[in-house]
């Protein structure tokens, strides 16, 4: 049995066993984690991947799983313990103003500057629901790049606001094109291996001296940079699941 969409997923969910598959992505966020799981207990196969649609809805997953391709001293804070522990590292190595990512939110509406890890600690000591959340160095110059990657179609454009550090276009920001270099190019695509993404829209922080970070992944975004239209570039979506969906069966 092939399922597409939530409608359909909801209408046969129990019905569901070894071997048939589920394309498209839950929709329900408070049950997302459950369903993947529960899913993967019952060997149904998910495009795109439970993985990749867990990182896509958690910035504190993405810290957690992707750190390595992340700002040096990127952490996930759990609990207060964590935070504490935190502020010992980033005073050790010298780093004063810090960024935090709240969880859930996007479009840079939950990214928020500290002028030290101590006054991040102050505001959330008074209110455990602020955990989990994504704390980093805040990074004063560099380019901010969208990528966007759908197996072979790979664009990309770099986004800029003088008046906000939050570079995102919805927040204010304008954009130019820019042309990826091939470690880049790799660079993304060793991302979407480790996160088992079939495709992506990456935000890439890209210094001064040419060292490259990832700020955050997601299997659908803006594109208000990008040349590509956003019909065409579901469409491309969608075709590249049907054929994986086409492979796993003949598989």
């Amino acid at each position: 049995m092939i399922i597409k969409g939530n409608k359909e997923l909801k209408d046969h969910y129990h019905k569901l066993c070894s071997g048939d598959m589920f394309i498209g992505t839950i929709s329900s966020n408070h049950m997302k984690s459950f369903m993947l799981i529960d899913l993967l207990e019952r060997n149904v196969n998910c495009l795109p991947s439970p993985l990749s649609q867990i990182l896509n809805s958690s910035k504190a997953a993405q810290a957690l799983i992707l750190r390595d391709w992340m700002l040096p001293h990127t952490c996930v804070i759990r609990r207060r313990t964590d935070l504490v522990e935190t502020i010992n590292t980033y005073n050790k190595n010298g780093i004063g103003a810090v960024v935090s990512k709240e969880n859930h939110l996007h479009c840079g509406y939950g990214v928020r500057r500290w002028d030290t890890i101590e006054t991040l600690y102050s505001f959330t000591a008074m209110s455990e629901s602020s955990y989990p959340f994504v704390v980093q160095p805040f990074m004063e110059n560099f380019t901010d790049i969208r990528v966007i990657i759908v197996e072979d179609y790979i664009e990309a454009y770099s986004r800029y606001n003088p008046n906000n550090f939050r570079m995102n276009i919805s927040a204010g920001g304008s954009s130019h094109p820019y042309e990826l270099e091939k470690e880049q190019k790799e660079f993304c695509y060793a991302i979407m291996k480790r996160s088992r993404f079939p495709f992506a829209h990456i935000d890439l922080m890209i210094t001064e001296n040419g060292n490259k970070y990832l700020s955050e992944i997601a299997l659908n975004g803006g594109i208000k940079g990008a040349s590509i239209s956003r019909e065409e570039l579901d469409k491309k979506k969608q075709d590249l699941l049907e054929k994986l969906a086409k492979k796993l069966i003949k598989d």
